[in-house]
């Protein structure tokens, strides 16, 4: 694998890593701020936000560059907003930083997915995907717990400044290390929305929010099922979810490996799994041994599904990839919110800190469903060209589905 997918992870390892650290230092900023814990959640559902309208709006804007440029703009947008962060003299600036930090965040991933994807030979694009997004699965499993430890130590503001640092240093390895690859095949807005035309690329980004949505659906609300349920200390809430990231990072590799072999059949495996484990972690909540396990399984079996998701959307979208990419990294982050509002309902609904998992299964098991529609429409599609091939001739190949054929 090209070196250049280091630079790419370094940079996935700093937009991980501020992403989810917030949730750790979250009571230390509300305290020197002086606001309520609820209204400091702001600083993590402005972050997601941003990221669903920074993807597509910064990737649009970036087509007219070339990719390796916009990679370096999009890293130094991230040092901005982290600095910014870490610097805030009053809540209002801070929740500034925060969204400035996460306008980079989607079209880094999607067009990162797109260049790494570039950098290596058809049969090994997922397996370059996957090893982008190792850089955030790392970040869950030294990144988070280690700038958790950072606030609680020594103050929230030294946290952000690592995380600023983190940012340069990925954007030194993009400009040393990424290839130019010139601007983006198709170079104007029109062809990029043209993708959007292919049915399957909306598809893969319904079963992107439903898929992963069914992950954070349980995770969001992880601490007090973990103390309340399964009778862990809060100290204990750190260790537990280092256990979610290494399954994140094993689920990851995994997920690239295998999609690299049969990407549907990965898909439908993962898929029909979480949504499995998610209805046992109903049970197993109630145990401590068996909630860990359970933890581990599900950060494996959410983020296996992440390379062939993404993949997925690239192959529809290959004559011009960059922006259902960076809008399928904001499909993330909206399943992520959307997850976490249809958990809260179920607790405030009185049904318990389990009840979230019975959100994240239907929600994985409706991804579920509709991979099974991607696969059929995608046979459909084949048949024809298949059915019209006469001696001497080849078939026609056709990239995409029109909506309403």
């Amino acid at each position: 694998m090209p070196l250049a997918l280091l630079a790419l992870a370094i940079g996935a390892f700093g937009i991980g890593t501020t992403e989810f650290v917030i949730m750790g230092v979250l009571p230390q900023v509300a305290h020197d701020f002086g606001v309520s814990i609820p209204t400091a959640g702001l600083l993590v559902s402005g972050y997601a936000l941003g990221v669903v309208i920074g993807a597509p709006l910064l990737t649009v804007l970036g087509t007219r560059v070339s990719r390796r440029k916009m990679l370096m703009f999009l890293m130094g947008l991230f040092v901005v907003g982290n600095a910014l962060s870490a610097l805030a003299p009053s809540f209002g600036v801070m929740l500034i930083g925060r969204i400035v930090a996460s306008l980079a965040h989607g079209a880094f991933f999607g067009i990162g997915s797109v260049v790494a994807a570039d950098l290596v030979a058809p049969e090994k694009k997922a397996s370059a995907i996957s090893l982008m997004f190792m850089g955030l699965t790392v970040a869950n499993v030294i990144g988070v717990p280690g700038g958790t430890y950072i606030g609680q130590v020594v103050g929230w503001r030294v946290t952000f400044t690592v995380v600023a640092a983190l940012g340069i240093i990925g954007l030194l390895g993009v400009a040393k290390l990424v290839p130019e690859q010139g601007r983006p095949k198709a170079g104007n807005v029109r062809a990029e929305f043209a993708a959007f035309k292919n049915v399957q690329v909306w598809l893969a980004m319904a079963m992107t929010v439903l898929g992963y949505g069914g992950v954070f659906a349980a995770i969001t609300y992880i601490t007090p099922m973990m103390t309340q349920v399964a009778g862990y200390p809060e100290a204990a809430v750190t260790w537990l979810l280092v256990l979610f990231g290494v399954g994140m990072f094993l689920g990851n590799l995994l997920g690239g490996k295998f999609a690299d072999r049969a990407l549907m059949p990965m898909l439908f495996t993962t898929l029909a799994a979480l949504a499995a484990v998610l209805l046992l972690f109903t049970a197993t909540a109630h145990n401590k041994v068996l909630a860990a396990i359970t933890l581990t399984l599900i950060g494996a079996l959410g983020f296996a599904t992440v390379p062939p998701l993404q993949k997925w959307v690239l192959d529809q979208a290959s004559a011009a990839p960059t922006l259902a990419s960076a809008a399928n990294i904001g499909a993330f982050n909206l399943g992520n919110a959307l997850a976490a509002w249809l958990g809260g309902v179920v607790i405030s609904a009185g049904l318990g800190y389990t009840s979230p998992n019975w959100v994240g299964a239907l929600l994985s098991g409706s991804a579920l469903l509709l991979s099974f529609l991607a696969a059929f429409l995608d046979r459909r599609r084949r048949r024809p060209a298949a059915g019209n091939v006469v001696a001497g001739s080849t078939p026609a190949r056709q990239t995409s589905v029109p909506i309403g054929h």
